[in-house]
């Protein structure tokens, strides 16, 4: 699941390093994306203090969350459903269609939780604002990240940046896909293509709609 669909389990938690937590296996990859972390494994170097204890929380259930979320009829269905509809946008590129067809499920998933109120894209960044910035330096070099410059400067600039405000426009979804795909594939979209992909997703974000909140009703039940 993406950002805002982590922080919907957590959207009335009033704990804010809890909430980073939850987002922080994705903050790590995509300011390092060579980084591999694994706090779970030796939590006792976080039994100093409650702060440290509630970021591993928050890590932990991400991922739950995620292990629930992947392992899911919804998702398979899901994915499967959309990767038809996107077939017709993407011919010739080299995006891989499953690929796209999870990114943009993820993505358009944060778009409906938006759009219907399922959450505040403001709570979410005050959540990141507020958390314990030195605890949180301290967990990430617990878990031997030593140089920590290169996560805080990504995190800096994703909060200051609030480019999750752009969730609220079906257009934009495409775009993001297009910045996603370009970390792994030279121009991974024409022009045109993202015109057409907009459309397709739109037809699907309708489809889906009715009944997307399933997803978090089954895996809100496990956690």
């Amino acid at each position: 699941m993406n950002f805002l669909s982590h922080f919907y389990f957590e959207r009335n938690n009033k704990d804010a390093n809890t909430i980073i937590g939850v987002v922080l296996p994705d903050f790590v990859k995509n300011a390092e994306k060579t980084i591999n972390l694994y706090p779970s494994k030796e939590p006792q170097l976080f039994e100093e203090n409650e702060v440290l204890q509630n970021i591993l929380k928050g890590w932990e259930r991400h991922i739950k969350v995620d292990a629930l979320f992947h392992s899911s009829e919804f998702f398979n269905n899901e994915t499967q459903k959309l990767k038809q509809l996107i077939l017709p946008a993407i011919e010739g590129s080299p995006v891989k269609p499953f690929f796209l067809a999870h990114i943009g499920l993820e993505l358009i998933l944060d778009h409906l939780l938006v759009i219907n109120g399922a959450i505040s894209i403001n709570g979410f960044y005050d959540a990141l604002t507020e958390a314990d910035k030195a605890a949180l330096d301290t967990f990430l070099k617990k878990c031997r990240l030593q140089d920590t410059s290169q996560f805080f400067n990504f995190l800096n600039g994703f909060i200051s940046g609030r480019y999750l405000f752009s969730y609220q426009r079906i257009e934009n979804i495409a775009y993001a896909l297009n910045r996603i795909c370009m970390r792994i594939w030279d121009q991974p979209f024409t022009e045109s293509q993202i015109v057409l992909l907009t459309t397709q997703l739109a037809i699907y974000k309708t489809q889906l709609e009715p009944n997307y909140l399933i997803i978090f009703e089954e895996i809100g039940a496990q956690l």
